[in-house]
């Protein structure tokens, strides 16, 4: 029965995995595919290897704390271990069903909480911090690409060139491709450090796998899935929520990726998604305001007015499809003009384009990104109190 067990719970481990590996390798690599930068195998190969690499480093101190800190690692019997695993499958294929992102960490962690509850040896200490950056880094995540949106974007499309039509290839070229692809991997790394926990904690915690084996089976697991479903996922460099250039796409995953990292160095177990989310819609809204100087802003403010004049500019999150093509400071023909001043921006240059994200789509979710974690919670609790 043991060993039926420990079979169950590394083939969960495996599943995890692979649809880390299938989801995560398309948001780090699809710039790059989608620009002819590299193939889709590359492409497959840097999610691995480095994914494997943010496990193997960062990573650790994730594993450790899903595995011992949430609650003791004695907690984590391997019944409780295949258990909690369960739940973080059932969350995978309650987002592959409704077509949208869960957030495996949350959901993780609100099984292990669960089994804290359950068996009263939570420390909610460690939870508190937890929950505490679950809402301090969208926050953060937002501001941080609103000011890149609203003083940079521009300046960086100016100077940076990902693909052009001409034969030759420009040293702005090759600097704009070596970014594409040095940002993928720094996105997968990221994705290895949050993820990995995800997949083999439990049975880390519970002694039935050791740190590093377990690392390995994770990031052979998201290899896996990188090779084989990710591919179609890398077809498209956009989805659901947004269609973002290229610059767009890698400036939210850097920032992104680095709240992450940072996060998962100590120890935190947050969510790659709701990040980068924020930054798609930080990011936007940073680059619409160029429209209107602060001054303006607080002007209107005080008097009551709409700022930008009478009929005033309306603030929208549809302004980053303003890519190179759509910027005559960043044509290849090597006139470079100067970007508009903040508050002498063109607001058809930033408002016409379509808008940067569904709102139907993003609603849907924010609400499983709030109800899976819960309903993990919840039903944890409800089997390790009364069927365990």
């Amino acid at each position: 029965m043991v060993e039926l067990l420990f079979l169950v719970g590394l083939a969960v481990a495996v599943f995890v995995g692979f649809n880390i590996g299938g989801s995560s390798t398309g948001v780090a690599f699809g710039p790059a595919v989608g620009s002819d930068t590299i193939s889709k195998t590359t492409a497959a190969g840097l999610m691995t290897g480095f994914a494997l690499l943010g496990g193997a480093t960062v990573g650790t101190e994730v594993i450790e704390t899903m595995g011992g800190r949430i609650v003791p690692s004695d907690q984590f019997t391997l019944l409780a271990s295949v258990t909690v695993l369960f739940f973080v499958g059932l969350a995978l294929l309650v987002s592959n069903l409704f077509g949208v992102p869960a957030s495996t960490s949350m959901t993780a962690v609100g099984a292990i909480a669960g089994l804290g509850v359950a068996s009263g040896t939570i420390d909610w200490e460690v939870m508190g911090r937890i929950v505490s950056w679950w809402l301090v880094a969208p926050i953060v995540a937002f501001w941080l690409s609103a000011v890149v949106g609203r003083y940079l974007y521009p300046h960086l499309a100016a100077r940076i060139v990902f693909e052009t039509d001409d034969p030759g290839t420009s040293r702005r070229e090759r600097v704009g491709q070596f970014l594409v692809v040095a940002i993928g991997c720094y996105m997968a790394f990221s994705a290895g450090a949050s993820n990995v926990a995800n997949a083999v904690a439990p049975l880390v915690g519970s002694g039935e796998l050791d740190l590093y084996p377990g690392v390995a089976l994770a990031g052979a697991a998201i290899g896996l899935g990188a090779f084989t479903i990710a591919r179609r996922t890398l077809d498209t460099v956009g989805n659901d929520l947004t269609e973002l250039p290229i610059l767009a796409a890698l400036i939210v995953e850097t920032v992104s990726a680095t709240i992450i990292s940072l996060l998962s160095l100590a120890g935190i177990p947050a969510s790659l998604a709701v990040s980068a989310t924020m930054c798609v819609v930080g990011l936007g809204w940073g680059r619409a305001t160029r429209t209107t100087r602060l001054a303006d802003a607080a002007g209107a403010a005080v008097s009551g007015t709409a700022a930008g004049g009478s009929g005033g500019t309306g603030v929208s999150v549809s302004a980053l499809n303003v890519d190179a093509e759509e910027n005559p400071a960043s044509s290849g023909s090597g006139e470079k003009n100067p970007v508009a001043k903040i508050g002498e921006e063109d607001p058809e240059s930033v408002t016409t384009a379509a808008d940067l994200f569904d709102p139907s789509a993003t609603g849907r979710v924010v609400m499983l990104w709030i109800l899976t974690p819960t309903i993990s919670a919840v039903a944890s609790y409800l089997v390790f109190q009364y069927v365990l």
